[in-house]
């Protein structure tokens, strides 16, 4: 299970920039954002929940051993990898699992069925073949479906020598009800998530990922440009904004039977 640190911020579009061009003093933008207009790419995610929000509501009440379920993909290539993922927070201890499909294999692995040695992106690594177990059981314990569709433009810097340090820039964070499993890049009327007055766009999520020790110019950064470190779950936010009416619905009923 691989572990590492996240720290997140929220910033301005306008102090984006700046950081930016500190980051790239010391990191690489990452491949798949070389070809982009804005030096990034889609991300999209596909997460799953009780017919109750139960995932949601550990995570909303700090349960110890909370945990998110989700499908993460990028495109709707035939070709392309889809990451059937689970994500556990310990502070700021970030634990995931997650084994690659490839698209053309998904449709079965959708109903239940394990991946084949031909349907996985490394089947000859054992921890992705552990964790779309473990990902079958938590999601048939619990009988949790798809419920939220989360996308976003990533902009991402790397190390090329190792994977100690990552940031990203995240924007354009959008939200909509997906009742389905269906892995699509269409969204229908889609909730903004990330922005300010009129411009939909104006905050951006800042990711400070690092395993091992806190790198020292990641400290200078923050003291360079006064960051204050928050959170910003993108499932749990978009949840609570988009669909804050019926969930406190729910919760009004919880606790009459309570």
């Amino acid at each position: 299970m691989a572990s590492r640190y996240e720290l997140k911020y929220l910033i301005p579009q306008r102090l984006a920039v700046q950081v930016r061009g500190f980051i790239r003093q010391h990191l690489e933008l990452d491949e798949f954002g070389s070809n982009g207009a804005n030096f990034d790419y889609p991300v999209h995610s596909l997460y799953l929940d009780t017919d109750d929000w139960q995932i949601y509501w550990r995570t909303i009440n700090g349960d110890r051993n909370r945990f998110k379920l989700r499908i993460r993909y990028y495109d709707e290539g035939e070709k392309s990898p889809i990451f059937w993922e689970i994500k556990r927070r310990m502070k700021d201890i970030i634990l995931k699992q997650r084994c690659g499909i490839w698209r053309s294999a998904s449709g079965h692995v959708l109903n239940g069925q394990l991946p084949g040695p031909l349907d996985m992106v490394a089947p000859h690594v054992p921890s992705e073949l552990t964790a779309i177990q473990e990902f079958f059981r938590l999601q048939y314990n619990l009988g949790a479906v798809g419920k939220m569709h989360v996308a976003y433009n990533r902009e991402a810097y790397v190390n090329s020598n190792n994977n100690e340090a990552r940031v990203t820039f995240d924007r354009h964070v959008r939200v909509a009800t997906r009742f389905n499993q269906a892995l699509v890049t269409q969204m229908e009327k889609p909730f903004v998530c990330t922005g300010t007055g009129d411009d939909p766009d104006d905050v951006v999520i800042l990711e400070l990922k690092f395993s091992g020790r806190f790198p020292n110019w990641y400290r200078e950064l923050v003291q360079t440009f006064h960051l204050t470190q928050t959170g910003a779950a993108k499932y749990i936010e978009g949840t609570t904004l988009y669909a804050g009416r019926e969930l406190a619905a729910i919760d009004v009923v919880r606790n009459m039977v309570l």
